[in-house]
């Protein structure tokens, strides 16, 4: 019997090529890094999340997950923390780019045509327009014209009302939610056993004057590393999170790609 597993690593080859020879099953390639998320939470964070998202999604549209970039662009102050904090490990945007644009001419070479880019990193976000667009360009100069790349983030999927539901005390915006609500609620849904509540530090989200200084300056950044307190997360909020997210993301993709659910392999990826 064949292996239904949505990652496509964890496929035989014949059963890989089987899957997607046609060009119509899509790939979704989560983009993570390796950065500090406080006291309270593991590492590797922006890898497990967008790979949950991109793990329950594949079996909705009957695609395949592709092993996850486990590093990605150098952390920003403003939004990560910063690049300074021990631990926080990152890519030259230049080596990014070549990374992910050569996978997604690999997968091209197969026979992929629909791609999906799941980040869970908000630095990235740049370094993935630009490798798709040198991609696609490459591969037009091959003859290979029909290749189609969804790239979205899994938090731009959390509309006005959740947002209420989530900060009944405000909501202090995406840029200092590093380590925050959004992320921890998220850790505890699904992987309590990496998450040390306890640890978290409270304190009020972090304020930045409306330039950056390079060199960094480590004193802008809250000690703990997060930018804003994750003390009021919650699992319950995590499942909310985790609902309108999945639920978004597929939307968007059976919007966007040609795809057509099937049922062994959403049985195989509940």
């Amino acid at each position: 019997m064949a292996n239904r597993s949505v990652f496509a690593a964890e496929l035989s080859w014949p059963d890989y090529h089987a899957a997607v020879k046609n060009g119509e099953t899509a790939i979704l390639i989560p983009l993570g890094s390796m950065e500090q998320h406080g006291h309270h939470m593991p590492m590797h964070v922006d890898v497990l999340l967008p790979t949950e998202f991109a793990r329950r999604v594949a079996g909705q549209i009957d695609g395949l997950v592709a092993p996850a970039f486990t590093y990605g662009y150098k952390s920003q102050q403003k939004c990560g923390g910063g690049n300074h904090i021990p631990g926080t490990t990152s890519l030259d945007g230049a080596t990014l780019v070549n990374a992910l644009r050569d996978v997604i001419k690999e997968f091209a070479r197969h026979g992929n045509r629909q791609f999906a880019i799941i980040n869970g990193h908000y630095e990235n976000s740049w370094f993935i327009t630009e490798a798709v667009d040198l991609a696609l360009r490459e591969l037009r100069w091959d003859g290979i014209a029909s290749v189609k790349v969804v790239v979205l983030s899994y938090w731009d999927f959390v509309a006005a009302e959740t947002i209420e539901k989530l900060y009944p005390d405000g909501f202090p915006g995406w840029a200092v939610e590093h380590g925050g609500v959004l992320e921890t609620s998220l850790m505890l849904a699904l992987y309590p056993d990496l998450v040390q509540l306890d640890r978290a530090v409270d304190h009020p989200p972090a304020v930045f004057p409306p330039y950056d200084v390079y060199p960094v300056k480590p004193e802008w950044t809250p000690p703990s590393g997060t930018l804003s307190s994750p003390k009021q997360a919650s699992r319950e909020k995590g499942e909310i999170l985790l609902k309108v997210c999945a639920d978004g993301i597929s939307l968007a993709l059976k919007n966007e790609l040609n795809t057509a659910p099937s049922a062994t392999r959403v049985a195989a990826a509940r």
